[in-house]
């Protein structure tokens, strides 16, 4: 039996998709996305992750009841919804992790390219062929056959090493996602990384309607941020399943707690994420996971 087994998604942005803080950033807009304090870089907390798969796989269980963690549900231990993700008086055994950037869509004048760092690759488990270390601050590496200089935004940048291979992990190398971008990625230094996606992110309008009048209230205008359509992204679910007691019975298909999630957060692709999912925002693809952590429990004399 494991102690653990941690899975790694990757994910990719269907709309255009709003976490907001609650706040704002002076002299920039209204309604801003959630960052990460140090890097300042846009992310998708694992809370908003964890509260749409739980809520989407109680709507597949047929159980909406199973949807909160404080409602009275009976035998909680026994119902594959509260056994995964806890209830108030019992923990769950999944954890999800931020779903941090990974591929961010800039244009060039080559069309769109997705920019990322060599970090962020390595860390989600994806192969650089032929290079070692970073690209220099003042220069890019592209999978393209660009060979002087590429745009990224307003940034312009010689191209350092053109046709560049990048080899994902085994479970996503078919998927059509990402086979149609494969050949559209730009890696620079993580010192530029944050100054592209922050000044390439998705910036809207809005006003609010005055329902009397049918027109625009005086005063009303405001302005959000969004992580733009097509952005990829990963993040990990770590199961801890220490008590080893679910039950199968309720709903068959569902073996073991990560299929409960795993159905959740396929639900996303439809039902979506985050604010204004009703203003066309929110919605987001798995592209698949696979296993990065398998700690069994040490055998015991």
């Amino acid at each position: 039996m494991s102690i653990y087994t941690c899975h790694r998604y990757v994910m990719m942005t269907i709309d255009p998709v709003h976490i907001g803080t609650g706040g704002y950033r002076l002299g920039r807009v209204d309604n801003s996305i959630m960052r990460e304090p140090g890097t300042r870089l846009p992310k998708i907390p694992g809370t908003s992750l964890h509260g749409a798969a739980r809520t989407y796989a109680a709507r597949l269980c047929g159980d909406l009841a199973a949807a909160g963690a404080t409602h009275n549900i009976e035998n909680p231990e026994q119902h594959p919804i509260c056994y995964t993700f806890g209830t108030i008086t019992h923990s769950g055994v999944v954890s999800i992790s931020d779903a941090r950037l990974l591929l961010f869509p800039v244009a060039s004048m080559h069309g769109p390219v997705w920019v990322t760092t060599r970090q962020l690759l390595d860390e989600a488990g994806f192969t650089l062929n032929g290079a070692e270390g970073e690209p220099a601050k003042e220069q890019v590496w592209y999978t393209g056959k660009v060979q002087d200089k590429l745009n990224l935004g307003w940034l312009m940048l010689p191209v350092e090493k053109p046709a560049l291979v990048i080899e994902p992990p085994d479970t996503i190398k078919d998927e059509a996602r990402w086979t149609a971008i494969s050949d559209k990625i730009v890696v620079v230094h993580a010192a530029l990384f944050a100054a592209i996606v922050n000044s390439n992110l998705e910036v809207r309008t809005s006003v609010s309607i005055d329902p009397k009048r049918g027109a625009a209230e005086d005063g009303a205008l405001f302005t959000y941020e969004a992580l733009p359509r097509a952005t990829f992204l990963s993040f990990d679910v770590i199961v801890d399943d220490y008590r080893g007691k679910f039950d199968k019975t309720k709903k068959p298909e569902w073996d073991c707690p990560l299929t409960v999630v795993d159905a959740g957060l396929r639900l996303i692709e439809w039902l979506s994420i985050g604010g204004m999912g009703t203003r066309g925002f929110g919605r987001a693809a798995m592209l698949g996971h696979w296993d990065v952590a398998n700690v069994a429990e040490a055998n015991q004399s």
